[in-house]
């Protein structure tokens, strides 16, 4: 059985026309054409397609079963035609992005949404991790791009452009000792347990660790869960609390005596720059490089 593309997109025309001269006017291509491929396809599948009596042909039950799989099955050459292109041209076969914990709140999905409009075939991959774990899938190049707070030492081999600022903020619980307080020293907050989202590896220190006593947890909502209850005081994003008011009534931002209790940090776009991106990827980075443009204009 030897079936193509055309052979289906012909029996497809034919049953929407209702003849073969009015497939074959639609396909551009004359009757008999058209008649000799019905015929072939029939012979391969060994199935009476059309009942040739009267002046037009009539589609047999087992046409009609044929109709709408024959419907997708053009779809999905179409779709295959189409992703082979994209990938000759550069497209890579899926595209991983991994989205530092902290900032899965944020309006990463539009970018997502943007690369979907541009290149509908590709494949993408979302994982979120810590910071640290975020920077070491780029450089171990398990990841294609990542989201991720500006770093305080960067490494030779990464490479980023600037999105926006995010603004982290100290906060315990309203039932927390350090709650009661109209402000907290320094020195208090580092002698209370701090939840802190760290890397999945013990052996690498958090960024935003102050306290001697400290539980882990790789990513911010388990953080505010056991905020909320109470366990210890935590950094959570500011924009946890516009998004979720319950929260403000549960947490405190601590006040500071000695600095403004914000940690304001840019999120970056990065990647690595040992590895050869593909389209999608140079698409994203040289987008975010234009919005920045026209902003700073």
């Amino acid at each position: 059985m030897n079936i193509n593309q055309e052979q289906l997109l012909m029996f497809q025309t034919v049953i929407e026309t209702g003849s073969f001269s009015a497939a074959a006017r639609k396909l551009g291509k004359v009757p008999s054409a058209v008649s000799m491929s019905i015929a072939n396809l029939e012979i391969d599948l060994d199935l009476n397609l059309f009942e040739r009596v009267g002046r037009e042909p009539k589609p047999t039950d087992e046409a009609w079963a044929l109709y709408e799989k024959t419907q997708q099955l053009l779809i999905e050459m179409n779709q295959w035609k189409q992703h082979a292109h994209a990938l000759s041209t550069g497209l890579e076969s899926t595209l991983n992005i991994v989205v530092v914990s902290e900032l899965l709140h944020t309006n990463w999905t539009d970018y997502i949404t943007l690369l979907e409009q541009h290149f509908p075939s590709l494949a993408i991959n979302i994982v979120s991790a810590p910071q640290e774990d975020a920077l070491q899938m780029l450089l171990d190049q398990s990841a294609q791009l990542a989201l991720m707070f500006e770093r305080e030492h960067l490494d030779s081999r990464e490479q980023f452009v600037e999105l926006k600022r995010e603004a982290l903020v100290p906060v315990v619980s309203n039932i927390h000792p350090l709650a009661q307080l109209q402000e907290v020293s320094f020195e208090q907050m580092i002698q209370t347990r701090q939840i802190v989202v760290a890397s999945r590896d013990n052996t690498i220190k958090p960024e935003l660790l102050y306290s001697k006593d400290y539980w882990r947890t790789d990513n911010h909502h388990s953080a505010c869960m056991m905020i909320v209850r109470n366990l210890g005081w935590g950094v959570l994003p500011l924009e946890m609390f516009n998004e979720n008011p319950e929260l403000k009534k549960k947490l405190k931002i601590l006040e500071l005596y000695d600095f403004t209790p914000k940690f304001e940090y840019y999120v970056d776009l990065v990647w690595s720059r040992e590895s050869e991106l593909g389209a999608a990827a140079r698409f994203l980075i040289k987008h975010i490089r234009t919005q920045r443009q026209q902003t700073n204009k």
